[in-house]
């Protein structure tokens, strides 16, 4: 069901407004009755005010229930600091069906007492999967009420990408664009953010630092914009990254002239709390003429050894695994011994939900590829390749057809979903994360009227067109 009015949602009699406030006056019912009505109402309506209005009251029902967008900032510095144990923290791209596959993270999460994860997009994917900020916690949030998980939740901005050839043209331009973005985000509950400036290395420089030297500026630039953005008792958790993902393998010594440049230029503030590194992978992996994937040979010598530097000598988290979703499982359980901090996690959820498709639909999207992103197609790629390549760009297009599924196709991708998170979080080692997240975070209750969110929406309606 569509929500049309403000007034058919208070009919309910399930929820009420007092001032400022939203009160659930049976949480049950709310679940039961009205949750997945917002989520129809978010994808699929019309009114772009009555959307905005039920972020608000969304965010108010999740403030009811115990749920707040928070920073993982605390555990990282906990995780520095080694007062904790070894696991690493999933950090999981959610392109499509977000709801329902958010429902099954919360679900596998619950079943083994897990708090510190992490749900993300990619500058990228706020693009072509068409999700803004505020509607992707908005349905993070709504999926954690419908599965009755408490707590803070963790939602990051990943790969917020300086365009090296944009920069070099009109720098300027550029960061203002980025620094959009970022307030978008942090406005709408992200108060993770991973800054992604490692285009910008240039590796035909002679010595480290000036091979670095852009990045870590920009970086600062964009660390210091962050701290200037952050609401009242949030210290948002930053990260940087010193090689692109899919590039040749980061090394101990671009490290240290990353982090020593980095902090000359931002003295007297919080810096980053971990670092992405390049150890082999690829994002969405290697695609082969039958549109199979490549079987990757990763560099935990590496990740180990760049973790290690960023505990010991920086009091940092560690080092963060990009692209790492379509590895072969037997891979999963080294991320946790060897100290990787985090580990980010996207295509394979998308792939897993491609394969459920029905074929009539997945057929007119194929074709609608064909179409549309035949541009992309490299001269050397078949078929299976420029399919596998390119078919993330159709889930914004076909977002509202992927969303009315039925209930029972839905029901068997979650379930799917499901298994592959937690044997993930099995391999993580994340079980009883909740009980430490309780320790070292303080969820960021924020205090937001109606009006924030409106006048907030109107603003970053203007950026519609971000990548």
């Amino acid at each position: 069901m569509i929500y049309t009015s403000e007034e058919e949602i208070f009919n309910s009699g399930i929820i009420s407004q007092e001032d400022e406030k939203i009160l659930i006056k049976d949480i049950g019912l709310f679940r039961e009755k009205m949750v997945n009505d917002f989520v129809d109402t978010i994808i699929l309506g019309n009114s772009v005010h009555l959307k905005k209005f039920c972020y608000w009251l969304i965010y108010q029902a999740g403030l009811n229930c115990g749920i707040a967008p928070s920073s993982i900032q605390g555990l990282y510095e906990a995780r520095g600091k080694k007062e904790i144990g070894e696991f690493t923290v999933p950090a999981i791209n959610l392109r499509v069906l977000t709801f329902d596959l958010a429902r099954a993270v919360f679900a596998a999460a619950k079943k083994i007492n897990a708090g510190a994860f992490i749900f993300e997009i990619a500058k990228s994917e706020i693009g072509y999967t068409q999700q803004r900020p505020l509607e992707y916690v908005s349905v993070i949030t709504l999926a954690a009420i419908k599965e009755g998980f408490c707590g803070p939740i963790f939602i990051q901005g990943d790969h917020f990408q300086v365009k090296a050839k944009n920069f070099l043209t009109d720098k300027d331009k550029e960061i203002c664009q980025l620094e959009d973005l970022i307030k978008e985000a942090v406005r709408s509950g992200f108060y993770n953010i991973d800054i992604d400036s490692s285009t910008l290395v240039d590796l035909s420089k002679a010595t480290l630092d000036e091979q670095q030297k852009l990045n870590y500026e920009v970086c600062a630039t964009f660390t210091k914009y962050i701290r200037g953005l952050q609401p009242e008792g949030v210290e948002v958790s930053v990260g940087g990254e010193i090689g692109e993902v899919g590039g040749k393998n980061s090394t101990p010594q671009e490290f240290y002239a990353f982090m020593e440049g980095y902090l000359r230029v931002t003295q007297g503030i919080k810096g980053i709390s971990k670092m992405s590194v390049q150890t082999g992978t690829s994002h969405g992996g290697v695609v082969l003429p039958d549109g199979s994937i490549a079987k990757v040979n990763i560099d935990f010598d590496t990740l180990k050894a760049l973790s290690e530097i960023a505990q010991k000598d920086y009091c940092m988290a560690g080092a963060v695994q990009h692209g790492a979703s379509t590895l072969p499982n037997e891979a999963f359980h080294h991320f946790s011994q060897i100290g990787c901090a985090e580990i980010h996690l996207a295509t394979q959820f998308q792939n897993i939900v491609y394969d459920y498709l029905p074929l009539p639909l997945k057929e007119e999207i194929y074709a609608w590829l064909q179409e549309n992103c035949i541009d992309e197609r490299k001269s050397d790629w078949t078929d299976g390749q420029f399919i596998y390549k390119v078919r993330k760009k159709a889930l914004g297009p076909f977002k509202r057809e992927i969303h009315c599924l039925s209930h029972d196709l839905k029901d068997k991708i979650s379930s799917a979903l499901e298994k592959e998170f937690s044997f993930l979080f099995d391999q993580l080692n994340i079980k009883d994360t909740k009980e430490l997240v309780e320790k070292y975070i303080k969820p960021s209750a924020i205090e937001k009227k109606k009006e924030d969110f409106l006048r907030e929406d109107k603003e970053l309606g203007e950026l519609e067109g971000a990548d």
